[in-house]
């Protein structure tokens, strides 16, 4: 007579099943885009549950992050800096922003994805819509008024080229300059671009 135990709570996934997701999240990204692809789209190709996909990854964008081998999301980042009094996003955007950039573990591949982009245009498709979406809308929808959009756009720019100054290409002296410089050099102009 066989002993049966009844077990209780979610089924552990296969180890091969956080893989099989991120194969598929990848191609399918690279493909379609990141906002037509779907979590539920992609659980369903995997063989999986919806539930699981988001025990791994949290969300659409953390999954997106897994997906680019990022160690953390710039959009995470900013969501999180967003919050608190609105005079000070700049500051803490930059702050939050210059630490990601500044770490070995996370900077390393936000780098080969900036890179990547500037030669791929799949990557670059991939990540311009990634940016619209997940940075331009939400910090849009968080500051309101009139050219909403417009602004943050014009907030993501400032910090892109700033970005790209420092950690692709490396130009003096911001290269060199130390985090609270460079959040005091450019807080106002930030904060001036988020203004109605």
């Amino acid at each position: 007579m066989m002993n049966s135990v009844s077990r209780r709570g979610r089924r552990p996934g296969k180890p091969d099943t956080r893989a099989r997701i991120l194969d598929v999240a990848r191609r399918r990204f690279l493909n379609e885009g990141y906002q037509t692809v779907t979590m539920r789209s992609i659980a369903l190709e995997a063989g999986v549950d919806l539930a699981l996909v988001s025990y791994y990854f949290g969300s659409k964008r953390g999954l997106l992050g897994a997906t680019l081998a990022l160690a953390a999301n710039p959009a995470d980042i900013l969501s999180r800096a967003a919050e608190g009094e609105p005079a000070l996003f700049p500051q803490r955007a930059l702050y939050a922003l210059l630490h990601l950039w500044e770490d070995p573990d996370s900077g390393a591949p936000l780098r080969a994805l900036v890179v990547g982009a500037a030669h791929d245009e799949v990557v670059t498709s991939l990540v311009k819509e990634m940016v619209e979406v997940e940075l331009i809308d939400q910090i849009a929808a968080r500051i309101g008024g009139a050219n909403a959009r417009k602004r943050a756009a014009a907030f993501c720019a400032q910090i892109a080229g700033l970005i790209v100054t420092r950690y692709v290409l490396r130009l003096e002296p911001i290269a060199s300059m130390c985090p609270d410089e460079l959040i005091q050099l450019y807080s106002p102009p930030l904060r001036l671009v988020l203004r109605t």
